[in-house]
């Protein structure tokens, strides 16, 4: 099993509503999932979003939280709902229709990585899978929520940002009405998970640090935008995707020569974006 659960770096004053996490950059693959899995060490990467954590590793210094996993994508899916199981791969598991996520092998208990390469030969037992979502699953989102009530209270709204990436190939055939094609993909659920002006305000934070950027397409956002985004309760959740071939080698999961311009490029976002969760807080009655 991995060793840690979750990573929460926390910031010296907290000064902005805004949430950082990173649910799919967790790179702890341990030696008991190593042997469960028929895929070697480099195939079982490649549904990861790689060095992610890294790209906004900088929010503490900026007042934010962040929040990141330590258990990979293949071994548990952090943005799914914990009830998202698989019978092809989960043994017992009841048969869910009209789920494309599970259909295509995504539950919560992924069966396949990337190009839909299988994870394992036969299935998992209900009881190894219910451990996971017990250990790994339920201790982030308990995590991500304590840490959203937290800047809520604190603030009276708060704001998520969830940090992505996504194969260069997903994006090939979108292009901007400008003709170009995006770096970032914003996603809020087509308007579902987050308010508008705070939408608008995040994508011209990156614009101005010179991405180009589209929304809800070709990715609007899952579990996690749709489980934490209650914009009218002052809960706002955005799904972030970057662009890996931007920052990184995609075959050899490797950062590539433009990583650290990129890196710098993400934090000038991100100093744009705790801005808009930054209000001056009431001093307590004498």
């Amino acid at each position: 099993m991995p060793k840690a659960v979750y990573f929460l770096d926390l910031p010296e004053v907290r000064n902005t509503s805004v949430v950082f996490a990173s649910p799919h950059s967790g790179r702890d693959y341990s030696r008991a999932f190593m042997q469960r899995t028929v895929l070697d060490a480099h195939t079982i990467r490649t549904s990861e979003d790689a060095f992610v954590d890294r790209l906004f590793s900088k929010a503490p210094d900026l007042g934010a939280v962040f929040l990141h996993a330590g258990a990979p994508r293949a071994f548990v899916d952090l943005n799914r709902s914990a009830d998202e199981m698989d019978c092809a791969v989960v043994e017992g598991a009841p048969r869910i229709v009209h789920n494309p996520r599970i259909a295509s092998g995504l539950g919560v208990i992924p069966r396949v990585v990337a190009s839909g390469r299988a994870i394992y030969r036969g299935k998992l037992t209900r009881a190894e899978a219910a451990l996971r979502v017990d250990e790994y699953w339920r201790p982030y989102h308990a995590a991500l929520a304590k840490e959203m009530r937290v800047n809520h209270a604190q603030f009276g709204s708060a704001i998520l940002i969830d940090c992505h990436s996504m194969p260069h190939e997903a994006i090939e055939a979108i292009t901007t009405p400008q003709g170009q094609r995006p770096q970032i993909v914003i996603g809020d659920r087509f308007g579902a998970s987050a308010g508008s002006d705070v939408v608008d305000r995040v994508e011209a934070a990156f614009t101005r640090a010179g991405f180009v950027t589209a929304r809800n397409a070709p990715f609007a956002g899952a579990y996690i935008t749709q489980a934490y985004g209650r914009p009218s309760r002052g809960m706002h959740a955005i799904q972030i995707e970057i662009d890996r071939s931007l920052y990184m080698d995609e075959a050899l999961i490797e950062p590539n020569a433009d990583f650290q311009a990129v890196r710098r490029k993400i934090t000038a976002a991100m100093a744009d974006i705790v801005e808009i969760g930054q209000c001056q807080v009431p001093l307590a009655a004498e």
